[in-house]
């Protein structure tokens, strides 16, 4: 059990924290070279003790953000306390920049739109008409923008499109819910103080977007119910105006899921009825109608619209480039 620590932070500190977080690869490295942190984080179950959650939790109980060796001896010092808390927990890190990513495949859905999303932790990902798009070329220069109906937001989702850039369309939500097994209530400061930490330190830009997403969530909470995903959908397509187009997300929660509970909760998704928007890696699951032409782009994850990948995109949404050939009038 030690090897797969071993394996899996060794990883992380290779492939995933450089560029986002100094502190974030040096605490992974410092665990895949520790047989005795090892130990200690192989006391977690699984599915819990992925990088990013097991640092925001020790954070969060209070370890400073230094060195590893001054981490690892607040972690050795508190380990039963970090193990129990990490078991409770999962990794809601919040992102709305993936909305940027997720724009083009809703832009796609003739609206007004029911939106739906699951795993939604505190619903940031429930305001895509709040907030402001800027979309870039690889070059840095503004391709075009977006704005809410009110005019420019607070929070301002900033991307690189490669490629041709398909009809983009600011969608008409009227109704929004979600559900996650532990939602976050912004308003709550305990809650927001979880969200926040879930940052990676390093992430300033990306702090500021989620504090600011999040004033918007506690000024019109949206409904966020408790509960397995695939247990609790059917009460929420029951609820959702019959009037407006039912749209499901999921936005980087399948990935978490073990691969029974994630194939069924893409069944009950297509058995609901409601168009399907998401982004995944795109060999995580048998959910794509195809993953023929997918460039495989290092570090891409494919954005689907019904099972069809229509895009390639960074998981966070900060790039994304389109298929050609798919665009709204095959929706």
């Amino acid at each position: 059990m030690t090897d797969a620590v071993r394996e899996r932070y060794d990883r992380f500190a290779r492939e995933e924290a450089p560029g986002r977080s100094a502190v974030y690869a040096e605490w992974a490295a410092g665990v895949a070279a520790d047989a005795e942190m090892q130990a200690v984080l192989s006391r977690i179950p699984e599915q819990h003790r992925q990088p990013p959650l097991v640092f925001a939790v020790t954070r969060l109980r209070g370890a400073p953000v230094a060195g590893y060796a001054d981490w690892r001896a607040f972690v050795l010092a508190h380990a039963g306390e970090i193990v129990s808390e990490c078991a409770r927990r999962t990794v809601q890190a919040n992102e709305p920049l993936r909305l940027a990513a997720l724009l083009p495949a809703l832009s796609a859905i003739d609206g007004p739109v029911a939106l739906l999303e699951l795993g939604a932790a505190a619903g940031l990902c429930l305001f895509p008409d709040r907030y402001s798009y800027r979309f870039l070329g690889e070059d840095g220069t503004e391709r075009t923008r977006l704005d809410p109906a009110s005019g420019p937001s607070r929070v301002v989702l900033t991307t690189v499109v490669r490629g041709a850039l398909p009809p983009l369309r600011m969608p008409e939500v009227v109704w929004r819910a979600g559900i996650d097994l532990s939602p976050v209530d912004v308003r709550d400061a305990a809650d927001r103080a979880w969200l926040e930490t879930l940052v990676w330190p390093g992430e300033d830009e990306r702090a500021g977007r989620i504090a600011a997403a999040a004033d918007i969530v506690a000024a019109d909470p949206p409904l966020l119910l408790a509960g397995d995903a695939a247990q609790r959908l059917g009460d929420l397509v029951a609820s959702a105006p019959p009037q407006a187009t039912l749209v499901t997300t999921t936005p980087g929660v399948l990935v978490y899921l073990p691969r029974e509970a994630r194939q069924a909760l893409i069944g009950a998704i297509r058995s609901s009825g409601a168009r399907w928007v998401t982004i995944d890696p795109v060999r995580l699951h048998e959910g794509w109608s195809s993953q023929e032409g997918w460039s495989g782009r290092e570090g891409a994850f494919a954005v689907g619209l019904d099972g069809d990948p229509v895009a390639d995109a960074d998981p966070l949404g900060r790039w994304w480039e389109w298929r050609a050939g798919v665009g709204p009038d095959r929706a």
